[in-house]
């Protein structure tokens, strides 16, 4: 029997995962394997933790790992696992920006499919080929722009679809945190040093890291495509070497217009997503700190508090909920709804197949959107804040 039909053979149960980075003084890496087990899609087998082999050995004992499958690189990782007749299906590759690329695409060329976390890329050159190796290869690649998974996220997206809100006309998507107010990344905070430091996150900071979670969203949910942008990034902290405030105007094609913040200096706030749709009919509004609830007011009308599992929930909402209403869901169900997408998407590749239409996850192209944002935000920065086109 070949390795792949006894893969498809033993691939009933749960979708054999492993993870790249996350390791021990990782945050998202523990995100990423409570929302892979939260539907109970995954189990993870395999990891290379840490580019240190003795963190990496150490990370492994802390999750279960065995320790034959606890490797040093992703290379070796991908080598190994591609020979084993229970090799991992999926990775998820959960480290600084610079190693997704190369991660990826060590794991496409062995057969494997990809869950990846944002930005895709450091450049939009490897952006673009990891989308035409993700064509060659017909290998799943989930992004995980986890807010797409909310519920009232998907209602949203689903009421614009729909014309709820005629036209769209305008787009403002802002978030807004505090914690790189100082400068963090001379504290010892893991988390910040790689964030600020170019070499690792790229051309983008704050824009990067956050800013793209917004871009995407409004995206998401109005179906908009961008024409051109007009940005300011900003660095307010002294000798940081990346930008920790964005501002930016946005042009739709088909007319609509945009606005979006993005500031990791914005003292009070924590996580503070929130997206504003509004069309010649109707306007919509949604805070991820208050998640479970979508406003929605018809022109001439007064405010609906759309609820999650409501009596005015769509079938696009009521998919991805698991709890009644009243009992919160957030951040992490959020985050499990793209891991639940990306095994529907998974399964049906093992018979060469699509999923159903209304699975929906970001994609690689979503990936390379992303990268043409940044990349265009920052030339129209250092060009004095000029108008310059997307992609």
């Amino acid at each position: 029997m070949t390795i792949e039909g006894s893969r498809r053979e033993q691939g009933a149960g749960r979708i054999r995962l492993g993870m790249v980075g996350g390791g021990q003084g990782a945050f998202i890496g523990a995100v990423h394997r409570i929302a892979a087990r939260i539907d109970d899609q995954f189990e993870l087998v395999a990891g290379a933790l840490s580019s240190d082999p003795a963190r990496a050995k150490a990370s492994a004992a802390e999750i279960g790992i065995a320790p034959d499958r606890s490797y040093g690189s992703y290379e070796e990782m991908a080598r190994a696992e591609a020979a084993r007749p229970d090799g991992i299906e999926a990775v998820s590759i959960v480290t600084p920006n610079n190693v997704h690329a190369p991660a990826a695409t060590a794991f496409l060329n062995a057969g494997i499919h990809v869950i990846c976390d944002k930005p895709m890329t450091t450049t939009v050159a490897e952006a673009q080929g990891l989308v035409d190796l993700v064509r060659k290869t017909g290998k799943v690649f989930v992004l995980t722009h986890n807010y797409t998974g909310y519920p009232m996220i998907r209602q949203a997206r689903a009421m614009v679809a729909a014309g709820e809100l005629g036209e769209i006309r305008l787009v403002q998507a802002e978030y807004p945190q505090d914690w790189l107010t100082e400068r963090a990344e001379l504290s010892g905070s893991k988390q910040a040093e790689w964030r600020t430091d170019p070499k690792r996150s790229g051309a983008g900071g704050a824009i990067g890291d956050i800013g793209t979670h917004a871009y995407n969203l409004a995206a998401f949910v109005s179906g908009l495509e961008t024409d051109e942008l007009l940005a300011q990034l900003s660095t307010f902290a002294p000798g940081r070497l990346l930008d920790d405030d964005v501002q930016i105007l946005l042009r739709y094609k088909g007319g609509a217009r945009g606005m979006l913040w993005a500031s990791q200096v914005a003292v009070g706030n924590e996580n503070g997503l929130k997206l504003r749709v509004y069309g010649t009919r109707g306007g919509l509004e949604w805070t991820q700190a208050d998640p479970n609830y979508l406003w929605f007011t018809r022109f001439g009308e007064p405010k609906q508090l759309l609820t999650r599992a409501g009596a005015g929930a769509w079938p696009q909402a009521a998919r991805v909920t698991r709890v009644p209403g009243g009992h919160p869901e957030g951040y992490l169900e959020g985050f499990a709804t793209i891991y639940a997408e990306a095994a529907r998407a998974i399964r049906a590749a093992r018979d060469g197949g699509k999923p159903d239409a209304e699975v929906v996850y970001p994609t690689v192209e979503d990936g390379l959107a992303g990268m043409r944002f940044i990349e265009a935000a920052v030339a129209s920065s250092r060009a004095g804040n000029a108008w310059t086109k997307v992609g």
